[in-house]
Parts: structure tokens; sequence; C-alpha cells
């Protein structure tokens, strides 16, 4: 497809380099002149130095040809200018960045009025990643698939774990829990487990299956996945707002604390069942005062990265509840992993995830079936959800027989709205959600799952 990008921030950069290595036509436009060489060098894009709202810059970029637009400046106006104004030269499809909270209750007002194919709250879709870890605290990491029928959940061994020391092929009679485990991470590596691999402390490990049977698993394992009932929240910003607004729907508590005196009036007034403290969070006296050893929760959400960072590793020290580190710089994320931060959120990072699923949606319609994609642990290892169209040459055979690729697995085939963990003896039928997990490189099609 011919894609044109129009900001080269942290977000346009990251689409840019996947789009391109997924075999796009990029297009990228931004004022920055030294941003725009260095993308168009290292991804091999045509560069336009320009205002994405100017008609004569967006032609210059192939507006007339392009079949998608997505626009993902600093500014939300100039982005939803830039939609219009795409839509009308080019008659594409378009996505916008928009991240002020005035704009999230007109959303489907603006997005209809404008004709927008998608539009993108950062900060929004960071809060309800992060609503899901604390109403399942238990996870690392939750991934959905199917409209959010599966789960792709990552969790820590602990020690005394029943599972430490047991092979994965005899969790299912010994747990009684309809659950398949897609990857081990364990010494930086990503393994795609055989059943005779045994799962050992301190490992993380991927689980696929619903959330009702996810839940069974977890409360088997010990790991009560109770949701929290209270959560210190530090920094009043955007995302801190929209968490907030959702935790306080499913009765948790919330306390948060903000250093600047207006900001804190402001959330009261939007927040008036939250408790507001003006305060600096990175005092530990303050910490202390406000209850931190009470907390069953802690996220730190300022907009320096460092202090997040830091806030999370002390309070690590003092709780054993949930904690969420906001990260935005993850050109470090070895080093960030390395350190036990509990869940890292990147708003920046959760927006490319979402353009790019919306894109490898799209593409369907011109050849390729993948619904969903998912990296773990960066680039080692991916899940992929398919679509079975007619006429795919895997359809009817039963998994047993199939030649299947080293380091891959067939996790979950969702059917009519059933679940179903796919043993050796079923198959795949036209109309089915197929999930894949593979270490190899991506895959286009569900026939790329074959050796031939």
């Amino acid at each position: 497809m011919q894609i044109i990008i129009v900001g080269c921030g942290k977000v346009g950069s990251i689409l840019a380099e996947v789009l391109s290595q997924e075999g796009h036509d990029i297009s990228i436009i931004d004022t920055n002149d030294s941003v725009v060489e260095e993308i168009s060098n290292n991804y091999d894009t045509l560069g336009v130095v320009g205002n994405g709202a100017s008609y004569s810059v967006l032609k210059e970029a192939g507006i007339e040809k392009a079949h998608l637009l997505i626009a993902v400046t600093d500014s939300d106006e100039l982005n939803l200018l830039c939609c219009l104004i795409a839509r009308k030269a080019g008659n594409c499809r378009t996505i916008a960045r928009v991240r002020n909270p005035i704009y999230s209750d007109e959303a489907r007002f603006i997005k209809d009025t404008i004709g927008l194919s998608m539009i993108i709250n950062p900060e929004y879709e960071a809060a309800c990643e992060m609503t899901r870890l604390l109403r399942f605290p238990s996870a690392i990491d939750i991934n959905l698939f199917n409209r959010g029928h599966v789960e792709l959940l990552n969790f820590e061994v602990e020690q005394g774990s029943i599972i430490d020391g047991m092979q994965i092929k005899d969790m299912r009679s010994k747990l009684k829990c309809d659950v398949l485990v897609c990857t081990i991470e364990r010494d930086e590596k990503v393994i795609i487990p055989n059943g005779d691999f045994k799962i050992l402390e301190n490992d993380i490990v991927s689980i696929i299956a619903p959330h009702k049977k996810a839940v069974e698993f977890f409360v088997k394992l010990g790991m009560i996945p109770n949701p929290v009932k209270n959560t210190m929240i530090i920094g009043g910003g955007k995302l801190s707002y929209y968490l907030s607004q959702q935790l306080l729907k499913y009765g948790i508590s919330v306390k948060i604390v903000e250093k600047d005196r207006t900001r804190c009036e402001e959330l009261t007034e939007l927040l008036p069942k939250a408790m507001i403290i003006n305060g600096d969070g990175t005092d530990k006296k303050l910490l202390k005062e406000e209850g931190l050893k009470d907390i069953e929760s802690f996220a730190s959400l300022t907009g320096i990265d460092e202090e997040n960072i830091l806030l999370s590793l002390y309070v690590r020290s003092k709780i054993k509840g949930k904690i969420i580190t906001k990260v935005n710089r993850i050109c470090f994320d070895e080093v960030i992993d390395s350190l036990n931060l509990g869940s890292i959120i990147s708003p920046k990072y959760i927006t490319s995830e979402y353009i790019l699923q919306y894109v490898r949606a799209m593409n369907n319609s011109i050849g390729s079936n993948v619904e969903t994609l998912y990296k773990i642990k960066k680039d080692k290892a991916e899940a992929i959800e398919f679509y079975v169209n007619e006429g795919s040459k895997l359809i009817g055979v039963p998994l047993e027989k199939l030649d299947l690729k080293d380091n891959l697995l067939i996790c979950s085939i969702n059917r009519n709205g059933k679940t179903i963990t796919p043993m050796g003896q079923d198959h795949i039928e036209k109309g089915d959600y197929v999930i894949v997990v593979t270490a190899n490189a991506r895959l286009h099609d569900l026939s790329d799952i074959l050796r031939r």
C-alpha cells in the first residue's frame, strides 16, 4: 500500500520503520528537514519537508495515489486538518492522533463528520491497558485477540510456584486448566517450548486463553487475580485523568499526587471521587504520610522517565502490590527490562501498535489475512492472529498432519465465538480466527506456517 505519515516524532518514526519493512510504499512529511533526511535515509522512504496540511505538500508526497494517511504531529488540530484535506485531495483513508481530553467525548462526532477511519488517543489507550492490568494484577502484560475474547498474558513464575519444575505436557492433567503456554522468556531469550520443556522459577511465561479460563489458571497457581482495591498515582497529566476515570467506575479508590496546584484544582473538579494531593511524589516522607505501605497498586506517571523509574524502584522495596511504570523513551528497552519496574507502559508504543494493527487489517482486502500482531520481547517473537479466508489450503487438514516450520505454535482457534485450545486432531475451517506464535520472520499469510 502507499501510505503517507505526517509527523516524524517517536510514533511517526516507528511507523515508518515497521511499515517500510513490511513492504509498504512510505512517504513522510515533517517541518524538520534533518529529521526527514534521517528517516528517509534509514528506511528508504520518500521524504517531504513542509506542512502536512498543505495541499501542495500532500500532492508532492503522493496523496492522489495514497491508500492511507496517518497524521501523528504534536498538534491535534493540525492532525485533523491534515486528514480533512487528504480526504478531499486523494479520497484515501485517514488516521489522526488526538490527545486532548476536550475532544474525547466528541471523538465519534469528529470521526463521522470529517470521515476519519480511526482516531487514536495515546493516553486513553494506555489507560485502558493499565486498567486491565490493575483488574488482573497477576499479569505483567495483557494483549487482546479476537476483539477481546482471547487474552495473551505474561507472568513471572514465583518462588515456590506449583509449576516450578513442571513439564508443560503435564500442566493440563495436573492443574485441570485449559490454557496453552506460548512462550518462555529465560535469560533474555524467548523460547517457543514443546511439551517436554520444564518451567523454572523466574521464567516469564506467556499463556493464551479466554479470560475466564485464564482466571481459573491463576487461581490454581495461587496467584489470585482479584482486582486491586486502591491505587496511588504520581503525576496528574492526561494519562492519570483517563486512568482514574476508569478505575473509579470499577470501584477502585484513587489517590493522585501532583506538584502543580492549579492542575490539582482542575482534577478535583474533574474527578470528585478521587483524592487529590498537592505535593511532590518523589518526597519519601509525603508518600509515607499518604499511606504508601497500605496501597495495593502504584503507578508512576510523571512526564519524566527517570523520575518514574526511580519512583517505581523505591516503591518496589516498600510494597508487594502491583506497580506500573510509564516510560516513553523505548530506545533503552534492554536496560529498562532488566529493572524490576513491574508493568511498563509506553503510550507512544501503544499508539504505534494500534495503528499498525489497523493497517494490517486494512491490508487484508488486498491479499494478506493478518488481523492482529503483537511483538513479544520486542522483535524476538510474534503473536499473530489470522482470519481464514475461503480457499486456504490448510482448511480441513488435522493439525498433526501439517508440516509446520520450527519455532512455531498454533495457540488458539476461535470458531463462531467459541475458543478452541488446539490439539493434533483439530482442524481449521473457513471463517476461523487462528492465533500463531512464532520466532520466525513475520508471516504474511496463514499458509506461511508450513515448511513448503
